[in-house]
């Protein structure tokens, strides 16, 4: 079964479009029946971001269906994996939840890991999770 953990830039972008291709994610977790996971610090930056009441509330519907954990202390790790510091709390996050999958848009820090597993976790873009059969996986 996928733990499939998502960034911060997948809960903005699916609460931000009332009609985003992101939402499928949901879809594709309940019909695979994999978790959805992510961290409250990438909750408090989705949350941050999205400025308009109802997409404030439509975060929240999404999340109704998305386990939340703690993100771990700084100090957790000391391996960067080449990402920035604001990154690093992510691919933390998503290593000690034991996510199968790290689901991130992020292509300007995350982008030269993608399709590469780090510690167990996969880390690659919405879309091929979505289009390349990777769920369920």
């Amino acid at each position: 079964m996928d733990r499939v953990f998502l960034d911060a830039n997948v809960l903005f972008s699916a609460a931000y479009k009332s009609a985003g291709g992101l939402k499928r994610l949901w879809a594709v977790a309940h019909e695979h029946k994999a978790v959805l996971i992510t961290s409250t610090y990438a909750v408090e930056e989705a949350r941050r971001n999205l400025k308009e009441v109802t997409q404030q509330a439509e975060l929240e519907r999404l999340l109704c269906r998305v386990k939340i954990v703690a993100a771990p202390p700084a100090n957790a790790g000391s391996e960067s994996h080449g990402l920035p510091a604001k990154d690093i709390p992510i691919l933390q996050t998503a290593i000690v939840s034991e996510a199968t999958h790290l689901i991130t848009g992020d292509f300007t820090h995350f982008g030269f890991l993608y399709g590469k597993t780090i510690e167990g976790v996969l880390i690659i873009a919405p879309a091929d999770y979505l289009g390349s059969g990777a769920a369920g996986k």
